[in-house]
């Protein structure tokens, strides 16, 4: 397996999360949704330049080195018209994607994809992709295991189904090449790592308790707490150290951290995405508060799943330079000129 490079800058866009927030204070290397519609061409502040909250994740990461810029969708949010209209305001270049993943199988993270795709399919690079795009042209990491429907539990006992995520001939029609690897690897000149199946390790992180599957055979449902499938990707920023993005975390996020910190031989800088502490989970903020704050991860940028009550319990531990929660429409930068790195930390590979 190649090496995980360190690159000079990481862009990170918000294309979908559950909240907007534009009047929080937040860390000096954030820009703001408000900021970004003014800079997209918007002449006057109203609620067409807005984006879309829903519930859900999608960021676009773009990860330069030398000079060239390799661009990832990591996620694509529950909807197709979400990230049709949020990408228009946003005014994202999604044609210039170059790769794609699939955190885990939710619909949450994969109902936008069929979208997503078919915008980054229509590349004006004709030369390299040809008039008509193809199947063959985008990469889209994904866990074979991720296609079975899952379901919820209900008070009285009943399963609720939740919504099958996009299938294998779907993706591929909107203009995606699906690729299933298990092991990790690194992708896009070694700019990327993405995870193999997350250790677990902790406790009192257990996953989604309650969570079904269908059986192998679709005749059955079967206990699903652990979601296997679920998977991070990884980009070590030069000067800093790995930033690390979890989309829901139901690994748990302090298990993401640790395991993370085995194949990097140092602990994350930043850690971005869901950290699913609402619902449920609830019960063990104070836990991972515990964790995280004795892991030495230096940058928080928590969304989607996490939830306020976790928020206001990270928030008395760190300050806004450390802690900014995600919200959409925003772009945060960093990279050693941008943000230098209180930790004198050197930029190991796994």
């Amino acid at each position: 397996m190649s090496l995980l490079q360190p690159v000079d800058s990481l862009v990170i866009d918000v294309l979908v999360d559950n909240r907007s927030d534009s009047l929080s204070s937040t860390a000096s290397t954030v820009t703001g949704e408000w900021q970004r519609a003014h800079e997209a061409g918007h002449g006057e502040l109203s609620g067409d330049g807005h984006c879309c909250a829903n519930h859900g994740l999608s960021l676009v990461l773009s990860a330069t080195r030398n000079g060239i810029t390799k661009r990832m969708l990591f996620d694509a949010g529950p909807a197709n018209a979400t990230i049709d209209y949020n990408a228009e305001r946003l005014e994202l270049d999604l044609p210039n994607i170059d790769a794609a993943m699939l955190s885990h199988g939710h619909w949450d993270h994969a109902g936008g994809l069929p979208a997503a795709l078919a915008q980054i399919a229509r590349s004006a690079d004709t030369a390299l992709r040809g008039d008509n795009a193809t199947s063959k042209l985008v990469p889209l990491y994904c866990h074979p295991d991720m296609w079975r429907q899952r379901a919820l539990p209900l008070p009285n006992g009943e399963l609720f189904p939740i919504k099958e995520i996009p299938s294998i001939e779907e993706l591929e029609q909107a203009g995606a090449h699906v690729l299933t690897p298990v092991e990790p690897q690194t992708v896009l000149d070694d700019m990327f790592y993405i995870s193999g199946e997350i250790a677990r390790e902790t406790a009192y992180e257990q996953g989604f308790p309650g969570h079904m599957r269908r059986t192998l055979d679709g005749e059955d449902w079967e206990p699903d707490p652990l979601l296997m499938d679920e998977r991070y990707v990884a980009v070590d920023v030069a000067g800093q150290g790995p930033y690390v993005f979890s989309a829901c975390s139901h690994a748990g996020i302090v298990n993401v951290a640790r395991d993370a910190a085995v194949r990097f031989g140092q602990p994350a800088y930043g850690l971005c995405g869901g950290f699913h502490l609402s619902g449920g989970n609830e019960r063990i903020i104070d836990d991972t508060v515990a964790d995280l704050v004795a892991s030495d991860v230096e940058l928080l940028l928590p969304g989607h799943c996490t939830g306020w009550r976790a928020l206001a319990a990270l928030s008395k531990h760190y300050d806004t330079e450390r802690l900014t929660p995600l919200a959409v429409g925003m772009r945060i930068e960093v990279g050693a000129s941008v943000l230098p790195s209180p930790r004198q930390a050197s930029s190991k590979a796994i």
